[in-house]
């Protein structure tokens, strides 16, 4: 990999792992649309490899502020959603899916930006779950339906379930590519040479995220998040 190219992913990476690891949302809005910008080839099973150490570590940290209850239910609906997702993958080629990626990541970032308070069902939690499915399977952008779900919720409930729920179906997503031959050494092995920077990012987070202002924070993700996605489509 270019060290330029390198040195872009590995900041991207450390602030995405910052920002989730704080906010509970916020890495694969950062990270993919600098991947299809930079090294498309690598999504979406790049994204969903470094985003499993990320969400465990996350999930175990405030594991007692899980939601069970919503995160079964996301995790039906994410089991569902997670075959529509490899159709897509199957049927649009590179091009196509870097426009899925930044139409996907504006749409999301401004639904969950103006959604109003509500009190999620189960109904609620899993077409949360079939939409996350889709989209992080095909795209490796799955946090936006999931944070809109739990945005009212207390900051450590939402930070803990949004992980399980992903880490659940990162392993579900990576499961069924595998079996359909997307999962790809070539596409792995790059990643790992960017642990270090997600560790520092998970590190740094470690020490805010109880005093952090999650609500500017919040705003600054989708901000970048739709400047990313419109990048995206430039591109």
């Amino acid at each position: 990999m270019n060290p330029d190219i390198f040195g872009w992913l590995a900041l991207a990476v450390a602030s995405g792992a910052f920002i989730q690891g704080s906010t509970g949302m916020g890495f694969a809005l950062i990270v993919a649309p600098v991947l299809g910008i930079l090294q498309p080839s690598l999504l979406p099973v790049g994204l969903l490899v470094l985003m499993l150490p990320l969400n465990a570590a996350v999930a175990w940290r405030e594991r007692e502020a899980i939601d069970l209850m919503g995160t079964k239910w996301i995790t039906l609906g994410r089991v569902l959603g997670t075959f529509g997702g490899l159709w897509v993958l199957i049927v649009l080629p590179l091009n196509y899916l870097n426009i899925l990626i930044g139409v996907s990541t504006i749409a999301a970032s401004v639904a969950t930006w103006l959604a109003p308070v509500f009190s999620p069902g189960k109904r609620a939690f899993v077409s949360t779950g079939v939409i996350t499915g889709i989209t992080e399977t095909a795209t490796g952008i799955g946090g936006p339906p999931l944070a809109l779900v739990y945005q009212h919720m207390p900051v450590a409930t939402l930070r803990a379930s949004v992980a399980l729920c992903f880490l659940i179906g990162e392993v579900v997503s990576l499961a069924v590519l595998a079996g359909s031959g997307h999962l790809e050494s070539a596409r792995i092995t790059p990643m790992l040479w960017l642990l270090p920077a997600l560790l520092a990012g998970m590190l740094l987070s470690h020490w805010v995220h109880k005093s952090i202002n999650g609500r500017f924070l919040r705003n600054f993700v989708m901000l970048f998040a739709i400047t990313s996605g419109f990048f995206v489509l430039l591109n």
